[in-house]
């Protein structure tokens, strides 16, 4: 195997049929973009074969999984990182209000109702299916021997940028 410490002059082009031997040289950020959309491209045509998006699920997890109700705002300043603007768990929270999913208190805080709570779960079975069928083949090891890899090369960034 090679050197853990390799230079710039060593990456090679993206090359989706890489051989193991060397994918040591490949972009990072290639395989994780390809990986990212693939993936997400998959969750939410599932998702939207049951009538949710993905938005929608983080918001309903988010409000059943904390360990106080979220107020609206806090819901949005949580979750817009992962969103695709600035404004779509806004959009989504008021989205779930009007489906009947959600409701909201006096002092603005988030509760499932009934159906809410049964579309949380509904949707959760089919996240679960959906990983299956992404860590098919895949050791827990591995996994999170990969998850840490890319936490180090998140950090490694943010340190170079001075975040």
């Amino acid at each position: 195997m090679t050197s853990a410490t390799r230079t710039a002059a060593d990456q090679a082009p993206a090359d989706p049929a890489a051989t193991d031997e060397a994918l040591a040289t490949q972009p990072i950020g290639y395989w994780s973009g390809l990986a990212h959309a693939k993936v997400t491209r998959h969750l939410r045509d599932a998702l939207a074969r049951i009538d949710v998006t993905q938005p929608e699920y983080w918001v309903l997890n988010r409000v059943h999984g904390g360990p106080a109700a979220p107020t609206r705002a806090e819901a949005v300043v949580q979750l817009t990182p992962l969103a695709d603007g600035p404004d779509e768990i806004a959009r989504v929270v008021d989205r779930l209000v009007h489906r009947g999913w959600l409701c909201a208190d006096a002092g603005q805080r988030l509760y499932l109702t009934g159906a809410g709570e049964a579309a949380r779960t509904r949707v959760r079975a089919v996240v679960t299916e959906l990983r299956a069928v992404v860590h098919e083949g895949i050791a827990d090891e591995d996994y999170v021997a990969a998850l840490r890899v890319l936490r180090t090369m998140i950090a490694n960034v943010e340190r170079a940028d001075g975040a």
